[in-house]
């Protein structure tokens, strides 16, 4: 996971991040799989509906960056597994998190 590289994108004048992410819901293991094409691969075991993966995926998320789950929201992809997350991490703090792997220990 090390060598790829999450796209990381400021907006907020700097105040946050989004970041996309490929989710599969449903899985057998609750995981980060690693970088695809600059977006989070995940997969969470709670199925796509009523919003039980999208919970999944935001409290692994945090634990990812090591944040709180009700800091990150989704911006867009409700229904999709392709989703975009807003982190309330500069530019450089969430580039610092990824790299030194906090939440994957």
């Amino acid at each position: 996971m090390a060598a790829d590289k999450l796209d990381f994108s400021p907006e907020d004048g700097g105040k946050s991040v989004r970041l996309r992410l490929r989710v599969s819901a449903g899985a057998s293991r609750r995981r980060v799989l690693g970088v695809h094409g600059g977006a989070l691969k995940l997969s969470v075991k709670a199925p796509p509906e009523k919003g039980k993966a999208n919970k999944d995926v935001l409290a692994l998320v945090a634990e990812t960056f090591g944040l709180a789950t009700s800091d990150v929201d989704i911006v867009s992809g409700d229904t999709s597994p392709d989703k975009v997350v807003r982190l309330p991490l500069t530019l450089e703090d969430a580039a610092g998190r990824w790299a030194t792997g906090i939440g994957l220990r």
